[in-house]
């Protein structure tokens, strides 16, 4: 789909940001409430339209900061050329409030534990009523636009000559004083001059800034629309921000990391590099148990042992293994989690520090589980990102975030955080592609391997239902080459959202779908299929596939156990569609057209930690044994 558009929304509000409040005390106590109370009434509203900027003059930030009041208002016209709207630009009008704390470490990272609320107005003219190339109404608008604006509510009613009169509800933690779809709480920041600049996870947001004694004043920078206003903070007390070194003290819970003792215990564990031998001293019965170590493979426990070494997982074979074996080859491979072939030893992932250096993971074993002990002692006391995901499948199809020296992109795209979202496979820490606003991976595999026109094509991922959203688009498949939406059937990705603007599924979503541009599909038709259910697990596997000229099928299951189901097995979704017409590039995390240099961005969050995709049209059967190789890797365990 058409990500780009929507996408830009986000960006352009993270940047610009379309709200802002008016004149309100939160001084802690009494005061915030009395004060504020009465300023998100009328008063502050009257206020808002007087609010001045800072007149900024830089300053050591280092610190804890309470917000003490805020006053920022904007006004003008929101740019919407870039977000694949109809329309080149839309007023906007609104306030925000923010209260809370802000702290700035010496080591140039910050967390953000501020809250901002407010409203704001939006006028859609009928000519902004085409997003992602497909007309659409009022309601269907405000359940694209809301994720990627990051309203935690739009409501779109019909205006009487014409397009929608929208109000958004903010209510966010984290990103200080600017509506944001991805907030971040932490992160690190950097000082040019008076600009203060605070990375996120899906952007970078610049405040004009000036420290005077122990206030902090902060202007979000703008300009289209144009925002006015400061966010007042005041510095806390030495024995407040030594509270904060209390947490300091945390790291004395770190002592507690003594019980970092018991990771003894897992470093006996680790002496897995002593080989199954150890895994025999791994417990004395367990020993004799692992003596027996053809019984250690039997041993359920041997098994965890297995996956412990990732040996276990050596000895069977990978999705891309059983794909191969059916005639349907790999032709990219993509895990964060584990290797997709029992031989596979070689590069995962590459992650990149704060001061840019980077570092390549690899399996624990062949065949295993993904190694991230190397990755926490290089990030360790930094930030880090995922720079790029490596195809497993000797192709070369490795996906590069959006916005790197390999893919070029929107200056608003930006890698993924490498350490957001630790999760347990197969007895092991490992990390997922955890995509926020803004984050996209892409390569073109048009003449490495990819189906493009009408040849057959199947793909799977693991998701998760916990970080999906309404915004274009969490996809991974078969995409445009040259990132335009170029019409039906030039796309065939799996989605994963709760998107509801084209085709949707049973309940309010996640729902396992069908990107095939100008629509996200559950089957014929931009419709809602009863028989494709809301996806609540942890870890989700999601099935597509499509043999280019009349038949497609979406499966799906619970990654930790059971079985796959299908949720629709039948025609494609038009006469438009038949036949397919793709151009095998390969996204991850985002729709068609995002993100290209001209302009787009993503809107869309979601979680992958595997994939592959095929040539030819799996066997159901093929796709069981899939689904047993997923079970059987230990999501969760």
């Amino acid at each position: 789909m058409r990500n780009g558009r929507i996408g830009l929304v986000c960006v352009l509000v993270i940047a610009s940001v379309m709200s802002l409040s008016g004149c309100s005390s939160s001084s802690n106590g009494a005061g915030s409430g009395g004060s504020s109370g009465g300023s998100s009434g009328g008063s502050t509203g009257s206020g808002g339209s007087s609010c001045s900027s800072v007149q900024d003059c830089g300053g050591d930030v280092v610190g804890t900061w309470t917000v003490s009041s805020s006053c920022l208002t904007v006004s003008g016209d929101l740019d919407l050329r870039l977000v694949g709207a109809g329309c080149a630009s839309a007023p906007v009008t609104g306030s925000l409030n923010v209260t809370g704390t802000w702290t700035a470490n010496s080591n140039k990272t910050y967390t953000d534990n501020t809250t901002t609320t407010g409203d704001t107005q939006l006028t859609l003219g009928s000519s902004c009523l085409v997003i992602s190339s497909v007309p659409t109404v009022c309601d269907k608008a405000a359940g694209l636009l809301a994720p990627g604006l990051g309203y935690s509510s739009l409501q779109c009613p019909s205006a009487s000559g014409g397009g929608c009169n929208c109000s958004g509800k903010v209510s966010q933690t984290g990103t200080l004083g600017v509506n944001s779809p991805a907030p971040s709480t932490s992160g690190t920041y950097s000082i040019s001059g008076s600009v203060l600049t605070i990375s996120g996870d899906s952007a970078d947001v610049d405040y004009d800034y000036c420290v005077a004694g122990n206030k902090l004043t902060l202007t979000p920078k703008g300009t289209k629309p144009t925002i006015a206003g400061t966010i007042v903070l005041q510095k806390s007390d030495s024995s407040g921000s030594g509270g904060s070194t209390g947490s300091g003290g945390q790291s004395g819970s770190g002592g507690a990391t003594g019980s970092g003792g018991t990771s003894g215990q897992g470093g006996s564990g680790g002496k897995s590099s002593d080989g199954g031998a150890t895994g025999s001293g791994g417990t004395n019965a367990g020993g004799q148990g692992g003596k027996s170590s053809a019984g250690g493979a039997t041993g359920s426990g041997g098994a965890s042992a297995a996956g412990g070494a990732a040996g276990g997982s050596s000895g069977g074979k990978g999705p891309c293994d059983i794909y191969g074996a059916a005639n349907t080859p790999c032709v990219a491979a993509h895990s964060v989690a584990r290797a997709l072939y029992s031989a596979y030893n070689d590069k995962l992932y590459q992650v990149r520090r704060a001061d840019n250096t980077t570092k390549d993971i690899l399996p624990l074993a062949p065949g295993g589980i993904a190694d991230t002990g190397p990755e926490d002692t290089f990030c360790a006391g930094s930030t880090c990102v995922l720079t790029v995901v490596y195809d497993q499948s000797g192709k070369g199809n490795d996906l590069w975030y959006q916005g790197s020296t390999q893919v070029p992109a929107s200056p608003s795209s930006k890698p993924s955080n490498a350490l957001k979202d630790p999760v347990t496979v197969g007895g092991h820490k490992v990390y997922s592609v955890f995509i926020s606003p803004n984050n996209c991976y892409w390569h073109d595999g048009s003449k490495s391997g990819l189906a493009t026109g009408a040849d057959p094509e199947g793909m799977y991922m693991v998701t998760s239902s916990r970080n999906a959203n309404g915004g274009c688009c969490f996809d991974y498949g078969n995409s445009e080459t040259d990132r335009i939406a170029d019409g039906e059937g030039t796309m065939d990705a799996l989605n994963f959202s709760t998107t509801t603007a084209w085709g949707s599924g049973a309940g309010s979503g996640p729902w396992v779908m069908a990107d095939m541009e100008y629509g996200l599909f559950t089957q014929t038709g931009n419709t809602k299929n009863p028989n494709d259910p809301t996806q609540t697990a942890p870890f989700v596997t999601a099935v597509l596939k499509n043999d280019g000229t009349k038949e497609y099928a979406l499966r799906g299951g619970d990654a930790t156990t059971g079985i796959l189901s299908t949720y629709y097995k039948g025609a494609l979704p038009g006469p438009k569609y038949s036949p397919m017409r793709k151009q095998g590039a390969l996204i991850l995390g985002c729709g068609g057209d995002c993100c290209k240099p001209s302009g787009g961005a993503n809107a869309s969050s979601g979680i992958f930690f595997e994939g592959a995709i095929v040539t030819g049209y799996p066997t159901d059967a093929t796709e069981d044994a899939i689904q047993a190789s997923i079970v059987a890797a230990g999501y969760g365990k």
